[in-house]
């Protein structure tokens, strides 16, 4: 069996969209970064959220039952690192604009995406949980705005171009 040094090396090399994942509710706000985000089904629109059951937000997060996937833009490095820093909760939300959808979960203003979303269902796997949510509404910026890539441990932009170019 591989160890875990080299299992999270070879993972570093899996490029991944950078996203801060936020709740709300009675359990209070919360909120983390995360590139363990992937599509589950388009029919109906689901997605997937890991997260590690050690983290101090995790209780929240279930027992709110409501999150909002924020994708990131290449301008907003700075939010990814205060979510997954030592930053109070409080303080998470004092960067940059937020407002909210359906859900109540906060979504970042300017965010490339806005996943509104209902966890529908738990999984235990390892030492993590795996939230399957159920999309309730989307808010898409413009194509111009570039990416925000994780690889390598580092942030990348993803530039974009033009269907015209």
């Amino acid at each position: 069996m591989i160890d875990q040094v080299n299992f999270r090396e070879a993972m570093s090399r899996l490029v991944g969209a950078v996203t801060v994942i936020t709740t709300d509710g009675p359990a209070g706000p919360g909120g983390f970064t995360a590139s363990a985000v992937c599509s589950v089904t388009d029919d109906p629109p689901m997605l997937l959220v890991c997260m590690n059951r050690n983290s101090r937000q995790h209780n929240v997060f279930s027992s709110n039952g409501v999150l909002c996937v924020n994708v990131l833009t290449a301008d907003q490095e700075t939010i990814s690192r205060t979510f997954s820093g030592a930053a109070t909760v409080q303080e998470r939300f004092q960067v940059d604009r937020w407002s909210t959808l359906e859900t109540g979960a906060p979504a970042l203003e300017n965010a490339l995406v806005n996943f509104d979303a209902r966890i529908v269902q738990t999984v235990e796997a390892g030492t993590h949980s795996i939230f399957l949510c159920g999309i309730v509404s989307v808010r898409i910026e413009p194509e111009d705005h570039s990416g925000l890539a994780y690889y390598a441990r580092k942030y990348h932009p993803i530039a974009v171009h033009r269907r015209d170019e």
